[in-house]
């Protein structure tokens, strides 16, 4: 009897201790997402400026022409340096694309910019809208680009007919016109393998 009360303890012991072991790498989990969501806000912060930075010195020097010769050539440079520097992937995804560069959207990004675009069609703003996941062990981050007035200039309804002309020959396939400002124009893209 005693054995049988002793091999229930010690199992008891062993169920208890798993489970908490599996409730702290939970936690551990979550804190580790908390803190790739704040790295990955941080990368978004980075590329964003930098090419905020570069599009505003365009057209102040050459106007919205010479913006589009940012967007064809450094963005995707300005990308790259980014996810060297924060040590992720870090793009930029449409479902209107322009850049084939930058990739047509994968099903789970194509999902997010979805949702994205039915919460803005129910009235939430879209500039706070973001996501965060960790999926298969790869962390996913997502977050709204929200179409300014200086954006219509190259991505609005009505452009300039030199213009209309340069996008045409630099992205013969361009979907990424017709916006109205408020809409969302896309999304910047963070990933980072975690199995690494």
């Amino acid at each position: 009897m005693i054995k049988r009360s002793a091999l229930v303890v010690c199992c008891g012991a062993v169920l208890l201790g798993n489970a908490m072991a599996q409730d702290a790498v939970a936690a551990e989990a979550a804190v580790d997402k908390a803190a790739l969501v704040e790295e990955a806000k941080g990368a978004v912060m980075a590329l964003g400026s930098s090419l905020q930075g570069e599009l505003k010195a365009a057209l102040e020097a050459g106007g919205p022409a010479n913006a589009i010769d940012v967007c064809h050539s450094k963005a995707p440079e300005l990308a790259r340096q980014v996810s060297q520097e924060k040590n992720f992937t870090v793009t930029r995804v449409s479902l209107k694309n322009r850049n084939p560069v930058m990739g047509e959207p994968n099903d789970w990004r194509q999902a997010v910019l979805e949702d994205f675009e039915a919460r803005r069609a129910a009235g939430e703003d879209p500039k706070p809208m973001a996501y965060a996941d960790v999926v298969d062990g790869e962390f996913r981050f997502m977050k709204a680009i929200p179409t300014q007035a200086v954006c219509l200039k190259c991505h609005g309804v009505t452009l300039a007919p030199d213009l209309a002309a340069k996008i045409a020959k630099l992205y013969p396939a361009d979907e990424a016109t017709g916006f109205s400002e408020g809409d969302i124009r896309g999304a910047f893209v963070v990933t980072r393998d975690l199995s690494k």
